[in-house]
């Protein structure tokens, strides 16, 4: 297509042949390093990560230099007309208006895209700006979406009203444990996405990714995975997924104080989403702060640490509390139905992510809980989101999954009374688990 979107946006460079990790030109090396054909070299993200080109600062910096600049100049007059021809782009070091591209924050997409094993990836400013970007790119009026029944609330808002409304797009909404039905929801011709979390807001089901890609890919349907609750520890596309989209804003911020997203995926996809008339990313304008894009480069090289450290720690609780008699879930635990699967999926030595849920049943224990852990013991905060490194604790039902109805939550598993726990690491694990039973004795 004509446009921006002829742009070979999988592959950014700065126009500067630098050395790579592994000694040779970083402009030979990036389709190696973040494209289709290098997912599986790395079997651990980390390793995708360090292999992956280092930015450095403008004038020898260490860390890269922050491009500020809403727009840029250019030396010739018909270089202008050129770049908005699509015939120089940023793969070449060319850049007309950062809503477009920005150098900043297209290496942060070049991080994001080696952490998932894509070709390409672009940030955007929100994680549901990302979703609803991708969903509108595959999608057109009449199109038609399969997706999980256990799904963040705001992602279940957008698909069971906003798009019907607004874009003729409908969606079924299917256990994805159950695979024979989710293969009988596709509608042939119609059928464009099969959505799912990798792991399920809030109920922690383990979708069987391989599987599941196996099916939609059967049927010409692409497979969109919300990554949100296992970075490091999953790598959908690495499995078979086509895309995989993020709330950066989480674990892999890890300091609740920055809102952003990703979509990681084919260099097609995202070159089309950036298609100057087409293009939900370009049209629609999600675009991330430079500045974010900065502060987060310079977080997810700790990302596998701090993950390990969320992971040991939920999986501690989590064996504590059940050995108290409480109901948990988590699916490091055995008698998780998710385990098995779980185990043979993930990326080795992280861990089985960094959340955990313990039913109250009903939400007056639920809350009467939370109550004792953050104002009595001082455990962890109430507040939504995770990734933080303090504890932070919700009710699911009555906060991030309030948008479902009472027949919906019940559908997808999501119990009055569940306590949804984003384990933090701060502080020592015994003086921690010290402050969770007293808590707890205080409820007895």
């Amino acid at each position: 297509m004509a446009g921006m979107g002829s742009q070979n946006f999988g592959y950014p460079g700065n126009g500067r042949k630098r050395q790579s990790s592994d000694g040779g030109d970083d402009d030979m090396l990036m389709s190696k390093k973040i494209g289709a054909g290098a997912a599986a070299c790395w079997d651990d993200p980390a390793a995708a990560l360090a292999a992956a080109r280092h930015e450095f600062g403008e004038h020898g910096g260490v860390n890269m230099s922050i491009e500020a600049s809403a727009t840029f100049t250019v030396m010739e007059p018909e270089t202008m007309r050129r770049m908005f021809a699509g015939e120089l782009g940023a793969d070449r070091d060319f850049f007309i208006y950062s809503r477009h591209f920005n150098p900043t924050v297209l290496n942060l997409g070049r991080q994001m895209a080696a952490l998932e094993g894509t070709e390409a990836a672009y940030c955007t400013a929100s994680g549901m700006s990302a979703i609803s970007s991708v969903l509108m790119q595959i999608c057109s009026s009449g199109g038609h979406v399969v997706a999980s029944r256990a799904l963040y609330g705001g992602t279940h808002a957008l698909l069971t009203h906003f798009l019907p409304r607004a874009c003729n797009i409908t969606t079924s909404f299917v256990d994805i444990r159950d695979h024979a039905a989710v293969r009988e929801a596709m509608v042939e011709g119609r059928t464009k996405v099969l959505y799912f979390e990798a792991m399920s807001n809030p109920t922690l089901t383990v979708a069987d990714v391989p599987e599941l890609s196996r099916i939609a890919q059967e049927k010409g349907v692409m497979v969109v995975v919300d990554n949100t609750f296992a970075p490091m520890v999953l790598s959908p596309a690495r499995l078979g997924a086509d895309v995989v989209v993020h709330s950066i804003s989480k674990f892999i911020s890890g300091g609740a104080d920055i809102i952003a997203g990703a979509v990681c995926g084919p260099a097609s996809l995202v070159n089309s989403m950036m298609d100057l008339h087409q293009g939900t990313l370009m049209l629609l304008g999600p675009t991330m702060n430079a500045k974010v894009a900065f502060e987060l480069s310079e977080r997810i090289p700790h990302l596998g640490l701090r993950m390990k450290e969320h992971c040991n720690r939920a999986m501690t609780f989590a064996t504590r509390l059940k050995k108290m008699g409480f109901k948990v879930v988590y699916p490091g635990l055995e008698d998780h139905p998710d385990h098995a699967l779980l185990k043979s999926m993930a990326n080795k030595d992280y861990g089985y992510g960094g959340l955990m849920c313990v039913d109250m049943e009903t939400e007056e224990r639920a809350n009467r809980l939370m109550n004792m852990l953050q104002n009595h013991s001082q455990f962890g905060f109430m507040a939504v989101s995770l990734g933080y490194y303090e504890t932070l604790m919700s009710c699911s039902g009555s906060s991030t999954s309030s948008e479902m109805s009472d027949e919906e939550q019940a559908l997808a598993g999501i119990s009055p009374g569940l306590v949804r726990l984003s384990v933090g690491y701060i502080g020592t694990l015994e003086q921690r688990w010290r402050q969770l039973e007293k808590a707890i004795s205080r409820m007895m």
